[in-house]
């Protein structure tokens, strides 16, 4: 802990007696084209209250205690990010990725906004849901809080779906059954590399550690992308994945299996998927069950020739 205290001292971070460090900002990245109008599109929530993606997630990062987000953008994207986060819109500040050159890069363009201090870090096409009294981000920001360092969220998943995700290697933290120091990260692996790279003592057969889409990250991941994007090549993609792999090597750095789970609105049904988790999870439970056994009969039931239902 006296380490991380020296470190945290060292490049100026608010560190808190005890060792624990407050997160007041939080940056959202939404600019990749695939998924920049994913957090405007519109699900309804687990008290039955549509909302869009974007009101879904501010609400994520305010119950962890943020009070201001930046959220990185398209061009022009603004303001209809403006309109989808309603009465939240006030909170925002947008960044603006004038060119795709990945993931890492539009993190960065924060960098001024986070004015070196630690901050909460979540990809803007995924949704979470906590099976614990706090909050998947809540549960990231006390980890890393506690041990004032940079803290990801990760959860245990099937080889099938490494292609979607970032992956992690690393050993158990004693006395901690959920935490682990990372040692390695790679993104998007294959099973091949990820069997051979990203064994964690304890975790079924098949299943590895994947990012969760929810990070503290301390300010010096910025001085990791810089020194990536200062490369020859300026139309080279710059992925997180490199800078956290590196982070591990130059601090501490953990990572948090969540209490819950995340949905990756970009896969295929993605959104159908997290509607489903969100009213199954609500108090529209039992209707919507209902609802599903009546579509499930329905479908099973044999056609007559020409197409019809018997």
């Amino acid at each position: 802990m006296m380490e991380s205290r020296r470190g945290a001292a060292a490049r100026g971070w608010a560190v808190q007696k005890g060792g624990s460090m407050k997160i007041k900002k939080a940056v959202i990245t939404a600019a990749a084209q695939d998924q920049h109008t994913l957090p405007l599109q519109r699900l309804v929530d687990r008290h039955g209250v549509p909302k869009t993606v974007l009101q879904l997630i501010i609400e994520e990062v305010v119950g962890a205690g943020v009070e201001e987000v930046g959220v990185v953008i398209q061009p022009q994207d603004a303001p209809a990010y403006r309109q989808a986060a309603g009465r939240d819109a006030e909170r925002l500040v947008f960044f603006e990725q004038p060119a795709p050159r990945g993931y890492g890069h539009a993190l960065f363009l924060s960098h001024k906004f986070v004015a070196h201090q630690p901050f909460l870090h979540l990809v803007g096409d995924h949704l979470y849901l906590s099976t614990s009294e706090h909050n998947c981000a809540k549960q990231v920001v006390d980890m890393a809080t506690a041990h004032a360092c940079a803290v990801s969220g990760v959860q245990a998943t099937r080889e099938n779906r490494l292609p979607y995700f970032g992956a992690i290697g690393g050993r158990r933290v004693p006395q901690y059954p959920d935490l682990y120091e990372v040692t390695t990260v790679l993104e998007k692996p294959t099973p091949t590399v990820a069997e051979q790279e990203l064994i964690v003592g304890g975790l079924r057969a098949g299943y590895y550690l994947c990012f969760f889409g929810i990070h503290v990250l301390t300010p010096e991941i910025f001085a990791l992308l810089s020194e990536l994007l200062a490369e020859p090549d300026p139309t080279h993609p710059v992925n997180l994945s490199l800078a956290l792999a590196a982070l591990a090597k130059r601090e501490r750095y953990l990572a948090l299996e969540v209490q819950g789970s995340r949905y990756n609105l970009g896969m295929k049904y993605g959104l159908l998927i997290a509607q489903l988790a969100l009213g199954l999870g609500g108090q529209d439970r039992d209707q919507l069950l209902t609802e599903l056994l009546e579509l499930v009969a329905l479908s099973s039931v044999p056609s007559c020739q020409g197409g019809r239902r018997a």
